[in-house]
């Protein structure tokens, strides 16, 4: 099965989408196979973070911005603004895709792990996901 997610951000962070994949998940039907994300975008990305604290979210976000700042006088490409060539930096250093697998019709997340989209752009924005489930 395939299906396609929007996610509307508001903003950078790490937004938390896995009551959508589970749905995806569910409705495929399976027992036991293998979930793929995958992010169809060069200024945002896919993590698995912990689901329970915000203040991780919240670290990883400073630690990235501090790690790749703005306005750094080696970007020539400013084509949307400031955080354009941050947030693509930003996309290459994550992932674009994600692997899950699927056991008995669930995901196989451990107790604090969700499912994140990681907005690296200012400016809220709507992000596409592409979601296979299989065997």
């Amino acid at each position: 099965m395939i299906r396609q997610l929007a996610i509307t951000t508001r903003g950078q962070g790490l937004h938390d989408f896995t009551a959508d994949v589970d749905a995806c998940v569910r409705d495929a039907g399976l027992s036991e196979g293998l979930c793929t994300l995958f992010v169809r975008h060069t200024s945002a990305s896919l993590v698995i973070q912990e689901n329970a604290d915000p203040s991780a979210r919240r670290d990883l976000e400073r630690w990235l911005n501090r790690l790749v700042p703005e306005d750094d006088p080696l970007y020539t490409h400013r084509t949307e603004g400031p955080d354009d060539m941050p947030a693509h930096v930003k996309a290459a250093l994550t992932a674009t895709a994600l692997s899950i697998p699927v056991v008995d019709g669930r995901l196989a997340l451990g107790t604090w792990q969700g499912v994140y989209l990681w907005e690296h752009r200012r400016r809220g924005s709507r992000r596409e996901i592409v979601v296979h489930v299989g065997a």
